[in-house]
């Protein structure tokens, strides 16, 4: 019960970032280009910090074990996610079927889950949330890409992952944490203060979207609700109930339910725009399960207290 009541606090907190992002766009405050501006802030500077900044701590067998542990069943609640995913959507024909399944699989876990790990579990926390996020990301630009775009090169894929600097800052955190690097105060002092700018300038630019976007109209769509539902509520249940029958229990678990029960990712939008989706529908995707998940994150923190 304490893990939902504490979710329920950070996700109102985080709500309240997500105000004044909103509030700073309707207002002029921040206008629409700082959008990418500060999405690239974060991608290349901000999260990867965050994760170096995470190994920065004493060596422990334990820790080294329930790393281990996450990067088996991060790749174990994707793959239930994706599988989930195809069971209730085979059947369907749409034209944005590709991308409303890539919401379904991906969720928002650095974004919006990397703040609420670290409010909850701490350093511990992001150094297994981290494990999450690496195996996310090699489910995204492979599956993930190969299903939007419609055809996969293995180049491009390499490239793609090549790109992505979460990867090389689980490397430089892990070398830094297997070999016991010492880090100076200087460098430290730092990499904690802009790993602590993660929460409210993800949260700003999730209101930004928000406040862009025609929620009232979107959310009479069906597909969408039918998104929402999976993302939300189906995916996270089904992998809660998997972890409990395999007897998988403790932080590593609730660290990556939590994560996969996440709403759909910010970069959902990004690539409906470039491969020509409908790209308001796929805004209000993200828009309508970010706030569900005000809901439904509490809910599975207590539906992970009873069972695990």
């Amino acid at each position: 019960m304490d893990l939902a009541v504490i979710t329920l606090k950070q996700v109102i907190v985080l709500f309240l970032l997500i105000f004044a992002g909103a509030f700073c766009y309707k207002t002029g405050a921040i206008k629409a280009e700082a959008k990418r501006a500060f999405s690239d802030l974060l991608l290349y500077l901000i999260v990867p910090v965050m994760v170096v900044n995470s190994y920065m701590v004493e060596f422990d067998p334990s820790t080294t074990k329930n790393l281990m542990k996450a990067f088996a069943w991060s790749s174990a609640a994707l793959l239930i996610g994706l599988a989930v995913t195809f069971f209730f959507t085979w059947k369907r024909e749409d034209r944005n079927l590709p991308i409303q399944r890539f919401a379904c699989i991906f969720s928002n876990a650095a974004y919006m889950g990397f703040p609420l790990i670290q409010a909850l579990f701490g350093a511990e926390g992001l150094i297994y949330a981290s494990a999450f996020v690496t195996m996310f990301n090699m489910l995204l630009w492979t599956i993930g890409y190969a299903m939007i775009s419609g055809k996969i090169k293995g180049k491009e894929v390499l490239s793609s992952i090549l790109r992505t600097p979460v990867v090389y800052a689980v490397i430089l955190g892990m070398l830094l944490y297997f070999l016991q690097i010492p880090v100076p105060e200087l460098v430290k002092k730092p990499c904690e203060l802009i790993s602590n700018m993660n929460t409210p300038l993800s949260m700003v630019i999730t209101g930004m979207l928000m406040a862009a976007s025609n929620v009232g109209r979107i959310i009479k769509s069906g597909k969408l609700w039918l998104v929402v539902i999976l993302r939300m509520l189906v995916i996270p249940a089904i992998c809660v109930g998997v972890f409990a029958l395999s007897g998988l229990k403790g932080i590593v678990a609730e660290v990556v339910l939590l994560l996969e029960a996440c709403p759909s990712a910010a970069i959902t939008s990004v690539f409906a725009v470039q491969f020509h989706y409908d790209e308001e529908f796929v805004a209000g995707l993200v828009v309508v399960t970010t706030i569900v998940s005000i809901v439904t994150l509490p809910l599975c923190a207590m539906l992970l207290t009873t069972i695990l």
